[in-house]
């Protein structure tokens, strides 16, 4: 197994709470060094994320007005040439994705 992902595991499980007790000592090795100590932070935010409250709710018919703005993106390779000749593109994605006002 790679060396970087069995580190990344085990400060998972330390950042969890779950780690083994034999695997105590090399997780908190890991963690000396810069990889480790962003892994730590890295995992750390995520579960703030995880624990924080929900979004709001959005409008209705978000979603669907989202999918069709997205749907209606030009490829990478024609994008340049697309958004010079839109007129406004921030006006075009406040209609087409937050609704009209």
């Amino acid at each position: 197994m790679d060396t970087n992902k069995k580190n990344r595991e085990l400060i998972s499980a330390l950042s969890d709470g779950e780690i083994p007790d034999p695997d105590q000592e090399l997780a908190l090795a890991a963690l000396d060094g810069p990889d480790g100590r962003q892994a730590w932070a890295l995992f750390h935010q995520i579960g703030d994320v995880l624990r924080a409250a929900p979004a709001p709710d959005l409008a209705p018919g978000f979603a669907e007005r989202l999918a069709a703005r997205l749907a209606a993106e030009p490829l990478p390779g024609k994008r340049a040439a697309a958004a010079s000749d839109a007129a406004g593109p921030a006006a075009q994605f406040d209609q087409t994705v937050a609704g009209p006002t």
